[in-house]
């Protein structure tokens, strides 16, 4: 019989936390970007982000800032990154400005993964 560590199961919840967190941020900002001219709803799949995560993979996306203006702030460090795990929703019904955010698809999405 083969005992299993406490911290295993421990770290398990923790990771879960983790991807859940993850993935309401992204919910949220699909939400928040429901009216964004060409913005592009994204989301995750949690069960192949978790599967990562416990393999020891972490996901630690450094945002970046562009300068459109010659009175904005130089920025140091960064770099672009994208997280492959992050894909593009496919809309129901996209408006005429681009924008494929389902404002009703993303609150259950959002409900459910609270």
């Amino acid at each position: 019989m083969k005992l299993v560590p406490q911290y295993d199961t421990l770290a398990f919840h923790e990771k879960a936390l983790l991807t859940r967190a993850y993935r309401q941020e992204i919910l949220g900002s699909n939400i928040a970007n429901a009216d964004t001219p060409n913005y592009k709803a994204r989301d995750i799949v949690f069960s192949d982000v978790l599967q990562q995560r416990l393999q020891g993979f972490e996901i630690n996306p450094r945002l970046t800032v562009s300068r459109t203006s010659a009175t904005h702030i130089e920025t140091q460090g960064g770099g672009e990154y994208e997280d492959p795990n992050l894909l593009y929703r496919r809309p129901i019904q996209p408006s005429l400005d681009g924008n494929t955010v389902d404002a009703d698809t993303e609150r259950v999405h959002f409900a459910q993964n609270s």
